[in-house]
């Protein structure tokens, strides 16, 4: 494996701060590798011998990735790759190995890995993969954070502000909604006025679309 030229990408950040790349690789001479590469774009490695050493690693709030290798002395790569995507879903993964074939290429990537590399593989190939993951891992952060900020502001909302808030953007009307709750429709404009200062809600598509990314629409 060829190493890549000393990267600055992570120089002005603070090491906690700095995007993590995990390692895991029974291979020390890999792992000792991937470090040193790591490393050198700029990123912070963390590197594993197995798949049990990895989990017990608290999980970060950094953009994050794991590369892979899938022949492992506990479980397999493919096996982790299915505990990942279940508890850590803002950590992509790029494979790494030396013996792998078609039907587990195919096998990886229909299950979410941001890409299958045999070894040897050239270092720009892999540097290039864990930006992609590193990118991948960023947006999921701010996705998932975004979505905690809303649940938070519903579950600030009254029972029946919530039960307003459902049925407001199902797209019934205020009279509607007041005919369903039995309340007034001055009463549903008040609990209405309510739920769009409490979500933060600039205009009711604005609400609609808060409403859908916390599943309330279905």
């Amino acid at each position: 494996m060829e190493l890549a030229q000393t990267a600055d990408a992570g120089s002005s950040m603070s090491p906690q701060d700095q995007p993590v790349v995990f390692v895991v690789d029974d291979d020390v001479s890999v792992r000792l590798s991937l470090e040193s590469l790591i490393l050198s774009a700029g990123w912070c490695p963390k590197a594993f011998e197995s798949a049990l050493a990895f989990f017990s690693h608290p999980r970060p709030n950094v953009p994050n990735c794991l590369i892979l290798d899938v022949n492992l002395p506990d479980i397999s790569g493919l096996d982790l790759q299915k505990l990942v995507s279940a508890e850590w879903t803002d950590t992509p993964i790029v494979f790494v190995t030396g013996f792998g074939d078609v039907a587990m290429t195919v096998k990886a990537m229909k299950a979410g890995a941001v890409e299958f590399l045999m070894k040897p593989f050239h270092a720009d190939t892999l540097l290039s993969a864990v930006k992609e993951a590193l990118e991948r891992s960023r947006t999921a952060l701010e996705f998932n954070s975004e979505v905690r900020a809303l649940q938070d502001r519903h579950a600030s909302l009254s029972c029946r502000e919530q039960e307003v808030m459902a049925l407001v953007v199902s797209g019934l009307l205020n009279k509607q909604v007041g005919f369903e709750l039995g309340i007034s429709e001055i009463t549903v404009k008040a609990h209405r006025g309510q739920v769009m200062r409490k979500m933060k809600a600039r205009s009711l598509p604005d609400l609609v679309n808060m409403a859908a990314r916390l599943n309330l629409t279905q």
